[in-house]
């Protein structure tokens, strides 16, 4: 019934399985293997290779623990762009918003050229106060007499819009935005770590 083959290995005769009957397996072989590789044997071949049923059940359960640290892997990194996105919306409604102003500053009336670099203020109009006007005179320029006040903006040189309450932070980034440019690749970021 049983023969060897030119390995040294038993044969059996195929055995049909019955599910009724436990399974008393004591080793499965998984797969075939070259106990001398070149002609070196590097271990013992009886100590090696061969699992046992619990060990099947051990390496189950590693591919399981594998597929679930890569699937936490995978969320975790969608969170991050899930987040890039959400600021990356904020930054373009911003972006719409800033360009909304501009173009609302731009339409405005005024009766003088505007220069890039100066401050202008906007008012409401004594005779229209649904309407307003741009005006080179400051609210403490006008005095009490003046036109109702409503906020002062500075023309940038991109002829965007800064407002009086942004105009400090927006000169600090300038400065450094042109630190960068005079100074090409020589700069030295201060608030770098």
């Amino acid at each position: 019934m049983a023969a060897q083959d030119e390995r040294g290995f038993t044969k059996t005769d195929l055995v049909m399985f019955n599910p009724q009957a436990p399974n008393f397996q004591s080793t499965v072989n998984l797969v075939d293997r070259d106990t001398a590789p070149g002609g070196y044997q590097l271990v013992d071949p009886d100590k090696s290779g061969k699992k046992n049923q619990f060990d099947l059940v051990e390496l189950a359960e590693q591919v399981q623990k594998a597929d679930q640290f890569t699937r936490a892997t995978a969320s975790s990194k969608l969170t991050v762009i899930a987040e890039q996105v959400r600021f990356l919306q904020e930054q373009a409604r911003k972006v719409l918003e800033d360009a909304r102003l501009n173009a609302l500053l731009h339409q405005t009336s005024c009766n003088f050229k505007k220069i890039p670099g100066k401050t202008y203020y906007v008012y409401k109009q004594r005779k229209n106060p649904d309407q307003e006007f741009i005006s080179m005179i400051s609210p403490q320029e006008w005095g009490a007499s003046g036109p109702e006040f409503v906020a002062a903006y500075r023309l940038e040189h991109d002829m965007s819009w800064t407002e009086e309450r942004d105009m400090e932070r927006r000169g600090n980034e300038l400065m450094l935005i042109n630190k960068i440019l005079d100074a090409g690749t020589n700069v030295q970021f201060n608030f770098l770590p």
